[in-house]
């Protein structure tokens, strides 16, 4: 049972303390507590854990704090859509606004190789108006021999050169508990310069472990991306895992399935299943087009492959897009033949803006 309090309520008021106590005092019920920071309102969301069948609906309505009351009938109990009137989990986050609703671009380096082509990736897109990014410090490898990210040296750089360059987001691959204390440890010693979103990549979506890990800590959102060999419906149970640990605020990635029916492409780009994502859940929907397609490929009509599934994915409904940029491809350590240029990205900018009006344009058509 989801029962959603008035919004902006405070916690020292006298209706949130006899709600609290009402609630505490139901028989054979966990209560766990969320926070929802908006633009516009603060909205807190406690989940009824256990034997809600018992609990009257009408009782709890009631109860002076409350604004509504929804029974929940599937798996994703805390980030699941419920009800019709069910919004998305908008969260902000060092100034930067995340929902169903919105969009963001996160352009930069699959991997930290230097911190000359980490100014010039971000210096590029100060230049091109984004402030988010993509950083990888920590890379998990198929083989034990490739390289495996500069890990914590090269934290300090990135951050502050993000500072410098005014970048408030940086998308950054976790596969550690300990990274998390790295990250958070460097971010702190610099005085916060940036922010870092956590990202869960595809082969620890199910890495149980690591989930809570991440979901525990309240100080970064999280970015997780569906496992490339599992179900849907398992890697939306692993989204839950995080918000069952306390942290809600976050975003699913969808990177490409493998299978043996993606050649040529790395793997089979599974962004039709972003309008199931948001009917099923209320998470912003991430697309990461450079790992899916794999490749610098392109049509006769001159447009690259990953432009293409790009684009199908922002028509779609996509909220954030996760992209490969490096000023020099072939030198790059990690993924270089799959890597847009620097003097690609505002084409690439203003591609994803005309696809992004295109989907508005086909909101307002049906609605």
């Amino acid at each position: 049972m989801l029962v959603i309090l008035n919004p902006n309520v405070e916690e020292e008021s006298e209706n949130y303390k006899r709600t609290w106590e009402h609630l505490q005092s139901l028989s054979e019920i966990r209560l766990q507590k969320h926070k929802v920071q908006g633009r516009g309102q603060r909205l807190t969301e406690i989940y009824l854990i256990g034997n809600t069948a018992a609990v009257s609906m009408e009782e709890i309505e009631a109860l002076p704090a409350v604004e509504r009351v929804i029974r929940i009938s599937h798996d994703f109990r805390i980030l699941g859509r419920h009800s019709n009137e069910s919004g998305s989990i908008d969260f902000e986050y060092n100034g930067v606004h995340f929902s169903q609703d919105n969009f963001h671009i996160f352009a930069g380096l699959c991997a930290v190789d230097n911190p000359g082509n980490v100014e010039k990736m971000l210096q590029a897109l100060q230049e091109n108006g984004q402030v988010c990014t993509r950083m990888g410090a920590y890379k998990p490898r198929t083989n034990p021999y490739s390289f495996q990210g500069h890990g914590k040296g090269c934290l300090p750089y990135v951050f502050e050169l993000a500072g410098k360059y005014g970048i408030k987001v940086v998308a950054m691959e976790v596969t550690h508990e300990l990274h998390i204390e790295e990250i958070d440890n460097c971010l702190e010693k610099l005085g916060r310069p940036t922010g870092v979103m956590l990202q869960i990549g595809t082969r620890n979506t199910q890495n149980f472990e690591l989930l809570k890990a991440v979901g525990r800590q309240h100080t970064y959102p999280v970015l997780l991306k569906r496992g490339f060999g599992i179900s849907l419906n398992e890697s939306l149970n692993a989204a839950e895992y995080l918000a069952s640990e306390g942290n809600n605020q976050v975003i699913f990635c969808l990177r490409g399935m493998k299978t043996t029916f993606n050649a040529p492409h790395r793997n089979m780009v599974d962004f039709s299943h972003i309008p199931i994502v948001k009917r099923l859940t209320r998470m912003p929907v991430c697309i990461d087009p450079s790992h899916s397609v794999g490749t610098r490929e392109f049509s006769p009509d001159g447009v690259l492959d990953v432009l293409h599934s790009t684009s199908q994915g922002i028509i779609a409904g996509a909220n954030m897009v996760l992209v490969d940029f490096h000023p020099a491809p072939l030198e790059a350590l990690v993924d270089g033949p799959q890597a847009l240029t620097l003097d690609e990205l505002p084409k690439f900018i203003e591609d994803t803006r005309i696809s992004r009006e295109a989907y508005e344009k086909r909101v307002a058509l049906w609605e």
